[in-house]
C-alpha cells in the first residue's frame, strides 16, 4: 500500500488508554537502573503522556516528543510540560545531537525497512544511550486476520490501495541480529495481554483507535461506504470475540519489547 497517510482521532485513541498505557510501562521499568540520560527522545509520542512521564522521571533531561499528527501534538501540548513538541516522520528523523534515549512505543509497526530502521535507530545513540521500542505483534492475530480479509472484500477494496497499513514486525531473533553489532546489553522479550474491553462492539472501538485508521482516513469522505465497511467488520468481530456472561469481552494481544544499550 501507498503512502495516504492516516489522520488520528485521540479522543477514540485514549477511550482504551489504561490497557494501552500497561506496555508503554512495561518497558519503562525494564530501563537501566542508573540510568540518567541528557537528551531524551520519544519517538511516535502521540498525545505525550509519556513524554510527559520521561520528564518528570528525568527532570534535568532535555525531553522531545516526535509526532507525524498535529492533531496529537495539539493535545499533547495542552498538558503544559517542559517537552519540545516536534511535528514530523520518524522515517526522515535525525536528531541534532546523539541521544540517551530513545523511546518508541507502539509506533514503529507503522514503519517499513525495520533493518535499516533499527540500524539507523542504534547509530543515533550517544556511548551507552538505550533504545527501547514495543511493537504490536498483531499481524497474526485473529482480529487484525478479519481486518485484512474484510479489507480485501467489498466495494471499498480498491479504494484502500492508497491506505498506510501496518507492517509485519521481525522475529526477535531478527532484531538481535540487527543490533548487536552496535549494541550491548540486548533483552527482547514478548507478552500476550489479555485485555477486558467494555460496551458494544468492543473489539472494533479498539481497533478505530490505530489499526483501523489508515482505512478510516480513505472512508473520511464517504460516509456510507464508511458505515458499510464498519458494519461488515464489526459482524465478524463480535462472531470472533462474543461478549462473556458478564458483559466483558476479552482480547487477546500480543507485543514485542526491546532494550539494547548502545557500546
Amino acid at each position: 500500500m501507498s503512502d495516504a497517510f492516516p489522520v488520528w482521532d485521540p479522543r477514540q485513541y485514549n477511550r482504551f488508554e489504561a490497557q494501552r498505557d500497561r506496555a508503554a510501562l512495561d518497558l519503562l521499568l525494564r530501563l537501566p537502573e542508573d540510568f540518567a540520560p541528557a537528551e531524551v527522545w520519544d519517538l511516535g509520542c502521540g498525545t505525550g503522556q509519556h513524554a510527559a512521564l520521561l520528564k518528570r522521571r528525568h527532570p534535568a533531561a532535555h525531553v522531545h516528543g516526535l509526532d507525524a499528527s498535529a492533531t496529537m501534538l495539539d493535545q499533547a501540548r495542552a498538558l503544559s510540560v517542559e517537552v519540545d513538541w516536534v511535528i514530523g516522520d520518524i522515517a526522515a528523523w535525525s536528531p541534532a545531537r546523539p541521544a540517551d534515549l530513545l523511546f518508541a512505543n507502539a509506533s514503529l509497526q507503522w514503519l517499513p525497512g525495520h533493518e535499516a530502521l533499527f540500524r539507523r535507530l542504534a547509530e543515533n545513540l550517544a556511548p551507552r544511550g538505550v533504545l527501547a521500542v514495543q511493537m504490536p505483534q498483531s499481524w497474526d492475530t485473529q482480529h487484525h486476520r478479519l481486518m485484512r480479509k474484510t479489507v480485501a472484500e467489498g466495494p471499498w477494496a480498491y479504494l484502500f490501495e492508497t491506505a498506510t497499513a501496518r507492517v509485519q514486525v521481525m522475529t526477535a531473533e531478527a532484531y538481535y541480529d540487527v543490533l548487536s553489532p552496535l549494541c550491548d546489553d540486548i533483552d527482547i522479550w514478548a507478552t500476550t495481554y489479555l485485555h477486558v474491553l467494555s460496551g458494544d462492539d468492543a473489539v472494533l472501538e479498539w481497533m478505530k483507535g490505530t489499526a483501523l485508521r489508515p482505512y478510516l482516513t480513505v472512508l473520511a469522505d464517504d460516509p456510507p461506504m464508511r458505515e458499510a465497511f464498519l458494519k461488515a467488520l464489526g459482524e465478524r468481530l463480535s462472531a470472533a470475540f462474543p461478549r462473556r456472561t458478564d458483559g466483558a469481552t476479552l482480547l487477546p494481544f500480543p507485543r514485542l519489547f526491546l532494550v539494547a544499550q548502545r557500546r
